[in-house]
């Protein structure tokens, strides 16, 4: 009797492991599921180290330069220099 309590008991440790492979917490389909979550925050990431680089070069321009700072007065606030003339085109 007690022989054939062992296989069983392996049998049984068995399908509750391959339970959890399935279906528990670190099942295959949930790995799958958080790998792709991850390759799209890393694609967040990327995006916005992007975004914070170009404010960091616009940033270092102003501490640095008048020139981006004439350009933004044009751009945004419509300014111009002394004895010029502003001609807007419309497309």
């Amino acid at each position: 009797m007690k022989l054939r309590l062992v296989p069983v008991a392996l049998l049984v440790l068995l399908l509750v492991l391959q339970g959890q492979l399935w279906f528990g917490r670190g099942s295959i389909p949930n790995v799958a599921r958080l790998n792709e979550e991850l390759n799209a925050q890393k694609q967040s990431n990327a995006r916005a180290e992007q975004i914070n680089q170009r404010m960091e070069a616009e940033i270092r321009d102003l501490r640095e330069g008048l020139e981006i700072v004439e350009e933004k007065a044009r751009s945004e606030l419509g300014m111009v220099k002394p004895n010029e003339i502003f001609v807007q085109v419309v497309k």
